[in-house]
């Protein structure tokens, strides 16, 4: 669901949909300074139309290959649980399997009505169901993995709208009108309890069980759809629990505020995190309009 605070205002005319060019996108990832392995993986990714030539008398057939409108843009993140190379399996078989969804099912991309969101929520909501799928047959073939999960946060921004997929605790947020607002809650036991009312909200963070899943892929999962609205000014950043274990939202928000590239604020969240302890691996991924003098 949409958090209290996230900014909506369906009045207000859309912005025109940036070009390809005008997107100043990056992804880091760090193993950390205590972890043997790094568990985390992430992608950034634009769907489009195209037409590839499969067979011509014509010469120069590459010259018809066009790439086309950008339909949406992807970004996704998961941050990987299980011994072994378990955890690193398992956000690897739910960024592939979810990949080749949206590939396969990029049809429903084409006919959709941009402004009709039900074909995008229903989209993820299938797209996690097979990447639960995924995680737990990729468990159950091999014994070295049983057990495996991961946390599954995706963003696919269909202009002017960003469609959320939040399972696990790894999270996104939103810095607009420079103020910062996390779109995800996290399926931590800890949070469960403060829902409930059983843990105070000052007493989450210090909570042993601030980390523990309660929902993941390949576990038992509840998978959360949500939407927010973007515009030109607007940044989207995506990270997993090894950034947030040890930079807090207002931090992360005076980053943000000084943005000069999305790469020089993943590498400064990273070397942030780094400097706090680096006790679990570190993904961030941000995504910006790039501004002008007439943005």
């Amino acid at each position: 669901m949409l958090t209290a605070n996230t900014p909506t205002n369906p009045a207000v005319a859309t912005p025109p949909k940036p070009r390809d060019d005008e997107l100043d996108v990056c992804g880091l990832t760090h193993q950390g300074k205590v972890r043997a392995t790094n568990q985390d993986h992430f992608l950034f990714a634009s769907l489009h139309k195209m037409m590839r030539v499969r067979s011509t008398s014509l010469p120069n057939p590459e010259l018809l290959e066009m790439p086309g409108e950008r339909l949406a843009t992807l970004v996704m993140v998961a941050d990987g649980v299980g011994g072994a190379n378990a955890g690193e399996e398992a956000s690897r078989a739910a960024l592939e399997s979810m990949g080749m969804y949206v590939t396969e099912t990029m049809q429903c991309y084409y006919r959709a009505d941009p402004s009709d969101g039900k074909t995008f929520e229903e989209a993820l909501r299938a797209g996690a169901a097979a990447c639960h799928t995924a995680v737990v047959e990729r468990a159950s073939s091999n014994p070295e993995l049983r057990g495996m999960a991961t946390t599954l946060t995706l963003g696919l921004a269909v202009w002017p709208t960003l469609y959320l997929l939040q399972i696990g605790d790894s999270r996104a947020y939103q810095l607009r009108e420079g103020k910062l607002h996390r779109l995800t809650r996290d399926q931590t036991l800890a949070q469960d309890l403060v829902d409930t009312g059983v843990l105070k909200p000052s007493d989450l963070a210090r909570s042993p069980l601030s980390h523990v899943l309660s929902s993941a892929i390949g576990a038992e999962w509840r998978p959360v759809v949500s939407k927010v609205g973007l515009n030109r000014t607007t940044t989207v950043l995506l990270c997993t629990d090894g950034l947030t274990k040890h930079i807090s939202d207002e931090k992360i928000e005076q980053r943000l505020k000084t943005i000069r590239s999305s790469e020089e604020i993943c590498q400064t969240l990273v070397n942030d995190a780094l400097e706090a302890g680096g006790s679990d691996n570190i993904t961030v991924l941000c995504g910006r309009v790039r501004q002008t003098e007439t943005t």
